[in-house]
């Protein structure tokens, strides 16, 4: 039986694609897990860079963001400080400080342990900012943080998705800038 080199190579070309087919077929699927999400707010405040510090600067003193009711915590700011913040309605949260440079009015924390029913995150980090403001007559504040979504795994329930990770931070910062702008310009 003689076979012309035509058919030859069709014969390799079929083994070929079936065998790319089958390996396809029979690999594992790797679904694609979360993504780090990240949001950065900033605030302009009519006040002098030092006095916005004044009001931020200690890591133990969250009193200027408006859900916190008390904070409670060790090391003052230094690095490895710990606090717990309740919040309104006795939920908790703790963070510990990693980064801390009073200088350049800056510092970096990282949450601990919370409820994703209180915050939909994980593995949250957060630094807070102090710079003279562009026109040199005030200060801008800048909250930037970077996070995971509070469901882990792939397909997340809808409250624990990026979208509801990104609003509930994008809210908080938001919501804590504004008040610490009216509590500073108000001199309260």
């Amino acid at each position: 039986m003689r076979m012309t080199i035509g058919k030859a190579i069709a014969g390799v070309a079929a083994l070929s694609v079936a065998g790319m087919i089958l390996t396809t077929a029979f690999e594992p699927v790797w679904a694609h897990g979360p993504t780090r999400q990240k949001v950065r707010e900033s605030i302009e405040i009519n006040a002098a860079p030092a006095k916005v510090w004044a009001a931020i600067g200690n890591f133990q003193d969250m009193s200027w963001l408006p859900p916190v009711t008390k904070t409670e915590g060790e090391k003052g700011n230094e690095i490895g400080a710990t606090r717990r913040l309740t919040l309104t309605g006795g939920a908790t949260v703790d963070e510990e400080l990693y980064k801390f440079d009073a200088a350049a009015m800056t510092y970096s924390y990282r949450i601990t342990a919370v409820d994703v029913k209180v915050l939909p995150v994980n593995n949250y980090s957060s630094t807070l900012t102090v710079t003279p403001s562009a026109d040199g007559k005030g200060a801008t504040l800048e909250w930037a943080g970077a996070f995971y979504r509070g469901f882990p795994n792939n397909d997340p329930p809808p409250e624990l998705n990026d979208e509801a990770s990104v609003k509930a931070v994008k809210s908080l910062y938001q919501t804590g800038l504004a008040a610490l702008k009216k509590k500073i310009e108000s001199g309260s």
